[in-house]
């Protein structure tokens, strides 16, 4: 568990090939931690590694899946057909289309960026719900929903977790 721990706040990760065993360092702050794996116990670690970064991350109203090739799925949670899920090129342009949202913002300010029909709603549940973004719900006849003064990593690192609803709770 340690591992897992320092990683996560790793700056620099590395890997190299030490004979017949695979090393990975973990460099965090002076201290660096190494961890000498068989190719076969190597090999688990990468497939773990990817299931991790590859998951579908189930909220209320949706669920965000990263995929392998770094597109990020918008999609409603417990809907199979292709309507009911968006598409973006990665996460991180989310999280640029969120960030170009005014401060309060309904289903029908997603128009602007290309989202139709109730791929808009669907867009808009996932800010409010997913952690990474700092929106919260402030109406919903309209759906609308609001930027919060926090930013979302912050209020994690104090304990505070957001909830279904967009409010974050410590």
């Amino acid at each position: 568990m340690r591992l897992v721990e320092k990683f996560s706040g790793s700056p620099d990760p590395r890997t190299e090939r030490r004979g017949d065993r695979v090393v990975v360092t973990l460099d965090c702050d002076d201290d660096a931690d190494e961890l000498v794996l068989s190719t076969d116990d190597a090999e688990q670690l990468r497939d773990s590694l990817t299931d991790a970064l590859t998951a579908r991350e189930p909220f209320v109203n949706t669920a965000g899946v990263r995929r392998p090739d770094g597109s990020y799925v918008v999609e409603r949670r417990g809907a199979d057909s292709a309507g009911n899920r968006k598409v973006f090129e990665s996460f991180d342009a989310l999280r640029r289309r969120c960030r170009r949202l005014p401060e309060t913002f309904t289903a029908e300010d997603l128009s602007a960026t290309g989202l139709t029909a109730g791929r808009r709603h669907m867009v808009l549940w996932h800010l409010v719900e997913h952690p990474a973004f700092p929106v919260a719900l402030a109406s919903r006849q309209p759906l609308t929903a609001e930027k919060t003064t926090g930013d979302a990593e912050r209020d994690a690192e104090r304990g505070g977790e957001k909830t279904a609803t967009g409010v974050a709770e410590p």
